[in-house]
């Protein structure tokens, strides 16, 4: 081996510190504020589509999907808890970087359950407010499902607190691997391909567009921005039919601006907002089935993303909050700062 000796008088080379994975910050360091609004608004614009589809996969078994206010409402709603469950995780939580948006474990539950007769939708000739070109339901219609939803899922996360309290989370890990998180993902990927089609059906021409954008581009908001700017041209060159009961109107810029006018700009998303939520045994029976992937998803997202950000693995401790005293809150603060 060959040993350089420094000449008097000069200092040796500064021993370059490592970076894992190429990162231009590391867990334990903080960027200049201006980097952390542009961050931030990059984690936005990645998780944008993600948020919006959730409230259109829902909207038809939920029957708002025509009903332009509903939408914009629970748009906001998830947008709002969204921000404040992401920054509580990453304030007084793992604090990893990762945002806490709309989870899609979930929707297979939903469709399950409104799925029974008794949440079926009314046909158009059975209220009092249907047209022959278009059929709004009115909230009487789609907040009573809301709240089963609601209810639902907040009695059956129950489940998921006893199982984090208790420590059984732990025990789970041994069978929680890639080879469990990978396949549990693409079968929730699967079940909801109907749902997309259905979607995609409206225009095809649009849809392949913006699947195309989407794997040339990446980022699915650009692509979307894309396909939204081509609409436009069409719309205003009068490609696009002008009957609303013609599936391909749907394509048009144009179709739901009034809810502009209508929806509120400014609003305050609150518990209870669209009444009391209900609960009943065949709901939160039926979405335990979400629970349990969730659970699956949640340990897969965690320590894929303290693998990409350079962090340690969550220790033991963080899994099983029962052993949690001083002494181990203190070392699982240093082991990931």
């Amino acid at each position: 081996m060959e040993i350089q000796i420094a000449e008097p008088g000069t200092q040796p080379p500064p021993n370059k510190k490592r970076r894992a994975l190429g990162l231009s910050y590391l867990i334990n360091e903080n960027p200049p504020w201006y980097i952390c609004l542009l961050l931030g608004f990059q984690h936005f614009l990645t998780m944008l589509g993600a948020i919006l589809a959730i409230p259109f996969f829902i909207s038809g078994p939920m029957c708002f999907a025509n009903n332009t206010l509903a939408i914009s409402e629970v748009l906001s709603t998830i947008f709002f808890v969204s921000g404040i469950v992401t920054f509580l995780q990453s304030s007084f939580g793992v604090r990893l970087p990762i945002v806490q948006g709309g989870t899609a474990s979930f929707l297979i539950a939903t469709f399950a359950v409104l799925s029974l007769p008794q949440w079926a939708c009314p046909k158009p000739e059975e209220t009092f407010n249907s047209t022959e070109s278009s059929f709004i339901y009115s909230d009487e219609i789609w907040q009573p499902r809301m709240r089963e939803i609601q209810g639902a899922i907040m009695v059956s996360s129950l489940f998921q607190i006893v199982i984090g309290f208790t420590g059984l989370i732990g025990f789970l890990l041994r069978f929680i691997g890639p080879l469990t998180i990978a396949p549990t993902l693409t079968l929730i990927g699967l079940a909801l391909f109907r749902v997309a089609a259905d979607h995609a059906g409206n225009h095809w021409g649009i849809s392949m567009t913006t699947i195309a954008l989407i794997a040339l581009l990446f980022p699915i908001i650009l692509a979307i921005a894309v396909s939204w700017i081509i609409c436009a041209i069409v719309t205003a060159a009068g490609g696009f039919p002008s009957d609303p009961s013609i599936p391909q109107y749907k394509a048009r810029t144009d179709a739901r601006t009034a809810v502009l006018k209508e929806a509120k700009w400014f609003r305050f998303p609150y518990p209870g907002q669209w009444g009391t939520p209900t609960v009943s045994a065949a709901g939160v029976f039926g979405m335990l089935a979400g629970v349990l992937a969730t659970i699956i998803e949640s340990v897969g997202n965690y320590y894929a993303c303290a693998r990409l950000s350079g962090a340690p693995p969550p220790p033991k401790h963080a899994i099983k909050p029962w052993d949690w005293n001083t002494r181990n809150w203190m070392s699982f603060g240093r082991s990931f700062w």
